[in-house]
């Protein structure tokens, strides 16, 4: 009966930290001083309800939109007009008009500081971005009608930036030369990645206790880890954030949500697909962060701390701790797990061999269920050719995810059900929390603000273990193993929950590792409930595992409102007559084999060389883009030319690089400075002027030098040889989908 009782505390813990990382429901009928998401979303709606890539009518259009809403607030806005130029290879650059608001502050001075909230109103080329970042710009701007209400003690700006798709350029050009970003302050960027989920806080400049004291104390349903901070550190993304927090000059936070990312980046992208509960949680933090940011000094809260914070949600709290005691608690995990050891065998709860053999034999679970997952991922695949190309997630991911879930409680049970006899339930819990305390310090070496999903686990688990061990089966020893369960469930179960819209199935393995290092703490308990009865239940729930993946095949069927994505370019070479279809898709689908039928080398895309899928193509009647000589001044030192590119056609881009003469020394575009590497010249403009490009080069030597010329618009449609793709099949979420590239090499 207790064991019993036990696992119905287990199980309400469970279902609590599942809904402690889920979003809010939407509020509509609030007060004037506190954010709606049905306010909002009439904002989305005019928002995302077309294409607005940088620089076309549309995105003129969402920044007017933007303009006359603050101004009727009562707001005084205005347009940065600038140059951003983003540092990479390639270079990027675009020209950007953002839109800055300042909502002043009661005493701005004596904060010493600015709250900057951030973000983009231009979408990708392909959608309409209501969640990408509609959500964002209609959660700034409700937050601008609460805030306005009641002044804080610090200014608000307000930062509507351009091209971030394209580049970034538009924070990068708000870092580098807007007057208001001289002092510094702290940022709050808002985004989205899909079109739901909790709004998770998932980047931090580094140095974030002190921010996350704000957060934790501000934020009325905290969602985020520091272990996804250190994930994100380590991947090559990038959001507008990046140029405030790599200027050195700015602490913040970076959130969005990222459920449903299957429409990110694409036509389905739209308002009708939000969850207006994700908004809600995006309006809820952004306006209760800005209250505690701005009614505080910002002298130190604008400048790192001495260092980072570890921290994760428990039942819709945030813990933390500083970072300085990472390896204390790892260490000291490990020393608990020891201690354990030598009680089991004192106590004849283990001997040493059985110790020895449940060390090993604990290992078998951590690698076996995240195998299985992988494996049942690449079965999908196979069963499914079009989720080759899945980066991020499945249109209806819940069955397998479900799926997976079953698979890890279907290989516990399995091996548990197998050792048990031969090798006993304390010397494989003994073992699994060996490797717990083993991974603690591993992270805590790589990772530190991840050791905690192992060390506390280990540390709790073989203090209460101990306890077990050392009165048996009373109720104070199943009480003592409640509370492993239970302190294993709240930091292991919402970081799994989270991985699972954050990596998507095609990496269904990393949850099911998470969800995997709970075991030992639930072993304690799972013995004496399955008692005599063990060895059944893990196959019944590998079958249970089966028909979750046949559900999922079944409700995942693509059509017109979860089509299957397809990519593909087209490119004529201007100089030799030739075009061609280009596919980055991994496995081209029965649609995009139609025009491409061969892998081959290709050259240089906009930054992007390598094997792609290709097939030939119809030569379009496309001109390019013509090269005019402004200036042309040669000397013993070198040359200096200056030449304007101007597109023949409307063009969301042009590309430029020289090659075969005098290295280049600098350049700029646009009257900007702009990188060269290796004395070549490699850039990308987006959003160029109707008028075209001017480009200034200063040679090493007075030779000539030539300079390629790419110019790309935006939609096969009307192309020779192009077919209408069907409803079940849309255009995938690339930044280079329905690209028309023409290029020409011209000698200066």
């Amino acid at each position: 009966m207790a064991v019993a009782a036990a696992w119905l505390i287990v199980l309400v813990v469970t279902v609590v930290a599942v809904l402690s990382v889920s979003p809010p429901s939407p509020r509509t009928d609030v007060p004037a001083g506190e954010p709606s998401a049905a306010a909002a979303f009439a904002h989305v709606e005019r928002i995302g309800a077309q294409t607005h890539v940088a620089g076309s009518a549309a995105a003129d259009g969402v920044r007017t939109y933007i303009l006359d809403t603050l101004r009727g607030l009562g707001i005084d806005a205005r347009v940065q007009d600038a140059v951003g130029v983003h540092p990479g290879d390639p270079v990027q650059a675009a020209r950007v008009r953002n839109v800055v608001a300042t909502l002043p502050g009661t005493a701005p001075q004596a904060g010493r500081g600015r709250v900057l909230l951030v973000a983009h109103y231009d979408s990708v080329q392909v959608g309409p971005g209501a969640n990408d970042d509609g959500a964002g710009v209609s959660t700034l701007l409700e937050s601008a009608r609460v805030l306005r209400t009641t002044p804080l003690r610090n200014d608000v700006v307000l930062l509507f930036t351009d091209a971030e798709e394209a580049c970034l350029c538009g924070a990068e050009a708000f870092v580098a030369s807007d007057p208001v970003a001289a002092q510094g302050g702290v940022v709050l960027n808002v985004e989205a990645r899909g079109t739901g989920g909790p709004a998770i806080m998932f980047e931090t400049t580094r140095g974030n206790a002190r921010l996350l004291d704000v957060y934790a104390d501000a934020v009325p349903h905290p969602v985020t880890t520091s272990f996804a901070v250190e994930v994100y550190r380590i991947l090559p993304n990038d959001t507008d954030f990046s140029p405030f927090r790599d200027s050195g000059r700015f602490t913040g936070l970076n959130s969005a949500y990222i459920d449903g990312v299957a429409a990110y980046h694409s036509p389905q992208d739209t308002p009708s697909r939000m969850d207006r509960g994700s908004l809600q949680a995006h309006l809820d933090d952004t306006v209760a962060l800005a209250r505690a940011f701005g009614g505080q000094d910002l002298r130190e809260l604008s400048t790192p701390a001495a260092q980072d914070a570890t921290y994760f949600p428990v039942l819709d709290r945030l813990v933390r701790y500083p970072g300085s005691a990472v390896w204390p608690l790892a260490v000291l995990a490990a020393v608990a797990v020891l201690a354990l050891a030598v009680v089991a065998r004192l106590r004849r709860a283990a001997s040493v061999p059985r110790l020895l053999v449940g060390l090993v034999a604990a290992v078998v679970p951590l690698l076996v269920a995240p195998l299985l997952a992988q494996g049942g991922w690449l079965l999908l695949v196979a069963l499914r050719p079009d989720y080759a190309d899945v980066s991020g997630d499945v249109w209806n991911p819940t069955w397998y995810r479900w799926a997976v879930v079953v698979l890890v409680a279907a290989v516990v049970l399995t091996w548990f059900a197998l050792l048990r006899k031969a090798v006993g339930a304390t010397a494989l819990t003994v073992g699994g929390l060996a490797w717990l305390a083993a991974l603690g310090i591993a992270l805590a070496s790589l990772a530190p603000g991840g050791s905690y999903l192992a060390t506390l686990p280990a540390l709790v688990g073989a203090v209460c273990v101990l306890v077990a061990v050392a009165v048996g089966r009373t109720g104070v020893g199943v009480a003592a193993a409640t509370v492993a369960a239970c302190v294993g469930v709240v930091v292991l179960v919402p970081t799994a929950v989270l991985f699972f819209p954050a990596l998507g199935m095609p990496v269904a393995a990393v949850p099911a590792f998470v969800l995997v290092l709970a075991t030992p703490t639930l072993l304690p308990l799972l013995d004496p409930l399955l008692g005599r009865r063990a060895g059944w239940q893990g196959p019944a729930a590998f079958v249970v595992v089966v028909a979750l993946g046949a559900a999922g095949l079944v409700a995942d069927r693509p059509d017109a409102q979860h089509p299957v994505p397809s990519q593909l370019m087209y490119s004529l070479d201007a100089d030799t007559g030739q075009a061609r279809w280009v596919s980055e898709q991994t496995r081209p689908g029965t649609w995009t084999a139609r025009y491409v039928d061969r892998r081959e080398l290709v050259p240089q895309l906009l930054g992007m060389s390598g094997l792609f899928w290709t097939g030939a193509a119809p030569t379009a009647d496309l001109p390019a883009a013509r090269v005019d000589v402004v200036s042309d001044v040669a000397g013993d030192a070198g040359r200096t030319v200056t030449v304007r590119v101007v597109p023949q056609r409307p063009v969301r881009l042009i590309a430029l690089r020289t090659a075969n003469g005098p290295a280049v020394r600098a350049a700029t575009v646009a009257g900007a400075p702009v990188g060269v590497r290796d004395g070549s010249l490699d850039l990308i403009f987006h959003a160029p002027p109707p008028e075209g490009l001017e480009l200034r080069l200063e040679l090493a030597a007075p030779g000539p030098v030539d300079l390629d010329v790419l110019d790309g618009s935006d939609g096969l449609a009307g192309l020779p040889g192009f077919t209408p793709r069907p409803p079940d099949v849309a255009v995938a979420g690339s930044h280079t989908s329905e690209l028309v590239a023409v290029t020409r090499t011209t000698r200066i």
